[in-house]
């Protein structure tokens, strides 16, 4: 299993980049970042592959706990599922057809997040998901 990060904006050099990069490189599963020019532009998201689930990150999406987050790779994992595409929009938010890819919806909280520190706390949670389906004593319940 892949995890694919779609995200409109360039992090470059910057804190959250650093953090996005931080975390993911502890990712035991492989994963890549594809990064589009942001709303302005009308470059589309790259094909999804067969059997992969795309989330949208979205404000009006489902929140999660940690533990739930954690679960449900777990789930998509064991089902066989080749990509799960994370998508996070630019400024603006996600486009129409960005919206009408998604399976599902997935929000930080109620709260609108700086797209580019949307990115971090989506790396830190793969990071802190992979900890609690490992075993790992990273993530602390309470």
């Amino acid at each position: 299993m892949k995890i694919h990060i779609i995200a409109r904006g360039r992090i470059g050099r910057s804190p959250e980049g650093e953090l996005v990069e931080r975390y993911m490189k502890r990712l035991s599963w492989p994963y890549r970042i594809t990064e589009l020019p942001d709303r302005a532009s009308n470059a589309p998201l790259p094909p999804a592959p067969p059997h992969s689930i795309t989330v949208a990150m979205d404000e009006k999406g489902k929140t999660w706990r940690s533990m739930e987050f954690a679960q449900k790779i777990g789930h998509w994992q064991e089902e066989g599922r080749s990509e799960i595409r994370f998508l996070i929009g630019a400024a603006d938010g996600l486009r129409d057809e960005e919206r009408a890819a998604a399976d599902m919806y997935f929000a930080f909280g109620a709260a609108t997040w700086p797209h580019m520190l949307a990115r971090a706390m989506l790396a830190e949670q793969l990071w802190r998901a992979s900890a609690i389906l490992s075993g790992h004593p990273y993530h602390r319940e309470g």
